[in-house]
């Protein structure tokens, strides 16, 4: 194994957002700015705006049927469900920029389907995910105005068992351009530590190709070492949070087919990191 893993940077990133929508809006692009100048607050309203009058973001309305049938949302509740199948319309927000910080295609499109949504009482469908976004959880998620948002709100870790364990993937890190993160053979007691874990390991990722795509210059590829430290630190701060306690444990990662997989086994990373 090297020392370093070598990563592709995308050209251009992509978000898509849906608003359900009981009733047309006459115009959505009016209304995404009324809506956005005054519910979201500087300096992210000011991203916004300038997003919604740029052609890096756009506005598709149209009658339910003339889409394609929305992807089925992880966790999503009946009456969700039944809101959205009920939608005479349906509201694309779409956005795209570049890789790097701030990722405006993520943050411009998701606070216009929020604010719109709201306004019309509507649900809105994070395509990518997918999963429904409560108001609540969407104007969590959003920066502050440090511009500090928490990884766990734009990111799920989906796992299913199988004959040698638990099988881990983040479903999120691709809004950033990476790959996403894997694990697999995980025990089914270390499932709640291994996505504590997992959570650390890709905010520590991040961190790392956000820090590698800050020169002025957009680059092909970046490297990012094979060998990371995770640390409890991470661990609270993918979910907005501190810890004083400052241990860590080496995780060592390959590059597989559009993913980063983690090589160690997780039951020495999570007794190293978390007590036998």
């Amino acid at each position: 194994m090297g020392d370093t893993l070598t990563l592709p940077v995308p050209e251009t990133l992509y978000a898509t957002y849906a608003v359900a929508l009981a009733r047309p809006v006459p115009d959505p692009a009016a209304l995404a700015h009324e809506q956005v100048t005054r519910r979201v607050e500087p300096p992210l309203r000011d991203l916004v705006l300038g997003m919604l009058d740029s052609p890096m973001l756009t506005l598709d309305q149209r009658p339910a049927g003339d889409f394609p049938p929305l992807p089925a949302p992880y966790n999503a509740a009946p009456g969700d469900l039944g809101a959205i199948g009920a939608a005479s319309h349906l509201l694309a927000v779409r956005a795209a920029y570049r890789p790097g910080w701030p990722p405006a295609h993520e943050w411009s499109a998701r606070a216009v389907a929020g604010a719109v949504a709201a306004s019309a009482a509507a649900p809105v469908v994070d395509v990518f995910t997918p999963q429904i976004l409560s108001q609540e959880a969407l104007q969590r998620s959003l920066p502050g105005a440090d511009g500090t948002i928490r990884l766990v709100d734009w990111m799920l870790l989906p796992h299913t068992s199988g004959p040698g364990g638990f099988w881990f993937s983040t479903r999120g890190l691709a809004r950033f351009g990476l790959p996403e993160v894997q694990a697999d053979n995980v025990p089914a007691r270390l499932v709640e530590p291994w996505g504590r874990l997992l959570n650390g390991l890709a905010r520590t990722v991040l961190d790392l190709w956000v820090d590698q795509l800050r020169t002025g210059e957009h680059p092909a590829a970046v490297d990012l070492p094979d060998t990371v430290s995770v640390g409890l630190r991470d661990i609270a701060a993918a979910q907005g949070g501190r810890e004083p306690m400052h241990r860590e444990v080496p995780v060592r990662l390959r590059t597989d087919p559009a993913a980063l997989t983690v090589v160690d086994a997780a039951e020495p990373l999570c007794a190293a990191l978390f007590g036998p």
